[in-house]
C-alpha cells in the first residue's frame, strides 16, 4: 500500500508543479488548498499562501536553475501529499478525482508526426542541437 500512496503522491505533486505555471493556476490552487486543508477553512487560506509562495519561487527561478527549483518544489509537495494520504485514507479518492480533472486520460498522448530538419550554414562548423520542449517550468 505504501508504494501505491507514494506513486499517487508523486503523480499529484507532479501535476501540481506543472499546473503552477499555467493560466488556470488560481482555480487549481483553490482546489489543492482544499485537498490539503480537508475541510478546515482556516487552513485552506494558509495552504493557498504556501502554494502561491512555491509558485512564485518557480516563476522567479534564475535562468538555468528552473529544473532544480522545480525538483525542490516537487519534493516538498510530494512529501506533504504522502503525509496527507497516510493520515486520511479517504484523501486518496479525492486526489485521484483531482488528478482526473487536471490531467485528462489522453493528456500527453498527442500524436507526433515525422519531423525533418535541414540546417544550412556558412563557413562556421560546429555543433547544432535541436529539441522540442526544453525546460518548460518557467518558460525558459
Amino acid at each position: 500500500m505504501d508504494a501505491e500512496l507514494t506513486a499517487l503522491a508523486t503523480a499529484g505533486a507532479t501535476a501540481l508543479v506543472q499546473q503552477m505555471v499555467t493560466d488556470g493556476w488560481a482555480q487549481v490552487r483553490g482546489r489543492v488548498a482544499g485537498f490539503f486543508s480537508r475541510g478546515s477553512e482556516g487552513d485552506a487560506d494558509a495552504v493557498a499562501g504556501e502554494l502561491e509562495a512555491a509558485r512564485a519561487e518557480l516563476v522567479a527561478a534564475p535562468e538555468g536553475e528552473g529544473e532544480e527549483v522545480a525538483a525542490d518544489v516537487l519534493a516538498e509537495w510530494r512529501a506533504r501529499m504522502r503525509r496527507t494520504l497516510r493520515a486520511d485514507p479517504a484523501a486518496a479518492a479525492e486526489l485521484r478525482a483531482l488528478l482526473d480533472e487536471l490531467m485528462p486520460p489522453d493528456a500527453g498522448q498527442g500524436r507526433i508526426g515525422a519531423v525533418h530538419n535541414t540546417i544550412h550554414g556558412g563557413e562556421y562548423h560546429g555543433t547544432v542541437i535541436q529539441s522540442g520542449t526544453v525546460g518548460g517550468v518557467n518558460g525558459r
